[in-house]
């Protein structure tokens, strides 16, 4: 009885939306900080040749381009899938442990192949038009989380994402601009606000996930 009321109280608070999502991403942020502290600082460290490749501190030599094209398409997204595993099971609630940050080398194929499958997709949308390619990645901001938690190969989590995304690509597209200005704030605070401000941002789109995955499943229950 209690453990069914429960059930309710929570996914009332999953309601899709993004002040509900920035909501519930802070307060998971506050619940789990260290370990999604954690997370942020290792997904940052592998970021840290993408962002020195980006600002041309390497020489621009051939071997060089292809190497980072390769670290861009081959690893990182194996260590962003991981820490938005991470959020994902946080925020539910789940036990979670910060080497989960590496689980995605377990399932490496698929997780390279739906950034591809991911990245082609929304590039294709920008090279028609910028709105296409902003639309695009819009709906298919649930994929990593649809391959890491539901383990779907790339094409269903790019079609699941699709589906599950109907009707939320506008709440989507705010919570992603919002972040914007959340992540310049915590540039401003000294640059140490960068890692909470990533943490909340992180949090919060897996809120939205979450209250979108629990509205799809509401009139199957009744």
């Amino acid at each position: 009885m209690n453990d069914n009321t429960q059930n309710h109280m929570d996914k009332e608070d999953f309601e899709p939306g993004v002040g509900n999502a920035l909501s519930r991403g802070w307060t998971e942020m506050k619940g789990s900080f260290l370990v999604f502290l954690l997370a942020v600082l290792v997904l940052s460290v592998f970021m840290t040749p993408i962002n020195m490749g980006g600002e041309g501190h390497y020489d621009s030599s051939p071997l060089v381009g292809i190497l980072e094209t390769a670290y861009l398409f081959l690893l990182y997204p194996i260590i962003n899938y991981g820490a938005d595993l991470i959020f994902l099971r946080g925020v539910r609630g789940d036990q979670v442990e910060v080497k989960s940050v590496f689980d995605g080398f377990g399932n490496y194929v698929n997780i390279i192949l739906a950034s591809l499958l991911t990245t082609g997709l929304i590039g294709i949308g920008l090279i028609v038009f910028v709105v296409p390619g902003i639309y695009v990645a819009c709906r298919l901001a649930f994929v990593s989380y649809l391959v890491m938690d539901e383990g779907l190969d790339p094409i269903a989590a790019v079609e699941a994402s699709w589906r599950l995304t109907r009707g939320h690509a506008w709440q989507i597209f705010l919570l992603g601009l919002l972040s914007v200005f959340i992540f310049i704030l915590g540039l401003m605070l000294l640059i140490v606000g960068v890692f909470p401000a990533m943490i909340w941002i992180k949090a919060s789109f897996a809120a939205l996930y979450l209250a979108v995955t629990d509205e799809e499943m509401e009139p199957a229950e009744v």
